[in-house]
């Protein structure tokens, strides 16, 4: 009887050692590493003019949809203030190199970022990119911080611990913790997603501050929350392989270089896999192929369906946008095709995605009106990104370009056609709109000259005074 109380106790014993090394302890406190990390998050606010104009008719309001709603609207009084926005960051060089989200600098006249909740720094866009969300900043300061490293997400698990530290509500210095929940989402909010899901709290204000695995390594950047109600257990963030791919360049050339295959794609759906003798519905269909595209000139055809890439497997269709925007430009990459019922590979070249006819196309936007400043006598439209490329411009330049200046213009003497207003009065100009109420606040001051900051046409900054009549 002894000797059988004594296995039981033995198995009972090493059961439960087994259970315990096979699982990850939960953290008795998470104090030691959020005071370690603490230094490295940073709170930032930006600010921006907003013109708005006020209601002609107070009191009186058209019905919803009604055409005279905006035709009267023109009429109102502009209004100017100014609107601010609180973010978060990181630090990941001791030159004050900091990462946050795009839509939390996007727009922004003045960046101040507040450094473990004491120095406030200003700070200049390095590079931005909209279509990941991610911008790289560069504190003006000779200052040196503490940075934090990036991890390895993809080695991150579901049901992994991490911490959130960031500036929700502007409430700085905010620590929460969670888990992952999820990984591999997509809420459609941007062209690449791949976010890890995390119940972390994550509320307005914590866009852009970093996920911490519990080794102290950023393994993500909270990006977005479910809903607008503020925390409900689910946010999302940017994976640290995904984002690292894009700081890199942004930091090296201030813009990305994404990789481009040139076709269109569409899913694989049950009934195409069984039509096409696919064992499961896997892949990419290629539903077309841009001219003189890297895939064209590789020989891949509508109705293609790509199953690897660079020898990763593709799942489903919205992978491979993914895995061919983060390979390198220029690089030669074996295809996987699946082609009349049988496996072939092919070998592409890849473009780049920035500087190709289908970016082009997608970026443009409504078109680029021309509109005249009568106070003035200049016609003007507003800068474009191609404006930017082409002239080499930093990325977050913003203007109006001068398309057309009047013999009898006060600037006819001064500054010359394709010339870029920058500033008026010391404050930056993004819209025709902008620069009107400008010249209308000198004409009725006793001063009635106007500071301009321009880039003329050999994109040298000048400044110049203009005296109006």
């Amino acid at each position: 009887m002894t000797k059988v109380k004594i296995f039981l106790l033995s198995f009972l014993f090493i059961f439960s050692f087994n259970l315990n090394s096979n699982s990850q302890s939960i953290p008795g406190s998470f104090a030691d590493l959020a005071e370690r990390l603490m230094p490295s998050v940073v709170n930032i606010s930006t600010t921006q003019t907003v013109v708005s104009r006020s209601n002609p008719f107070p009191g009186f309001e058209f019905p919803p949809g009604s055409p005279f709603g905006d035709m009267f609207k023109e009429f109102g009084t502009p209004q100017e203030r100014q609107s601010s926005a609180l973010g978060s960051g990181f630090i990941i060089d001791e030159k004050g190199i900091v990462v946050t989200n795009n839509h939390v600098i996007d727009g922004a006249e003045d960046i101040v970022v507040q450094v473990n909740g004491e120095k406030k720094f200003n700070a200049k866009v390095i590079g931005a990119d909209p279509l990941s969300d991610i911008a790289v900043l560069q504190l003006d300061t000779k200052d040196k911080f503490i940075p934090v490293k990036f991890g390895d997400s993809d080695k991150a698990r579901i049901g992994d611990w991490v911490i959130a530290i960031g500036n929700p509500f502007g409430l700085g210095g905010t620590v929460t913790s969670g888990i992952i929940s999820a990984r591999n989402r997509s809420i459609g909010l941007s062209r690449y997603e791949d976010y890890i899901q995390t119940d972390a709290s994550i509320n307005s204000g914590n866009s852009g501050g970093p996920l911490f695995d519990m080794n102290g390594d950023v393994i993500g950047i909270n990006t977005a929350i479910l809903g607008r109600s503020g925390n409900v257990g689910i946010g999302f963030s940017i994976p640290s392989n995904s984002a690292k791919i894009v700081i890199d360049q942004l930091i090296e050339f201030g813009e990305t270089k994404r990789g481009w295959l040139g076709v269109r794609i569409q899913d694989v759906t049950k009934e195409i896999a069984e039509v096409e003798n696919l064992d499961e519905p896997i892949g990419a269909l290629v539903a077309s192929v841009a001219p003189n595209s890297p895939s064209e000139k590789a020989g891949v055809k509508a109705g293609d369906i790509i199953l690897e890439f660079n020898g990763e497997r593709i799942q489903e269709m919205k992978e491979l946008p993914i895995i061919v925007a983060r390979t390198a430009v220029g690089k030669k990459v074996k295809v996987k095709i699946w082609r009349n019922k049988k496996e072939i590979t092919k070998t592409i070249t890849l473009g780049r995605l920035e500087t190709s006819e289908d970016f082009k196309v997608a970026e443009k936007n409504t078109p680029l009106e021309e509109q005249k400043i009568e106070s003035l006598k200049i016609t003007v439209r507003k800068l474009s990104r191609e404006d930017i490329k082409t002239r080499n411009l930093p990325n977050q330049t913003s203007g109006l370009v001068i398309t057309q200046i009047d013999n009898n213009s006060p600037l006819a003497n001064s500054i010359e056609v394709n010339s870029i207003i920058l500033e008026a009065q010391k404050k930056k100009i993004k819209s025709s709109e902008d620069l009107n109420q400008a010249v209308k606040k000198v004409l009725e001051s006793n001063q009635k000259t106007i500071l301009l900051v321009i880039y003329n046409s050999q994109n040298q900054r000048r400044y110049i005074g203009i005296k109006l009549d």
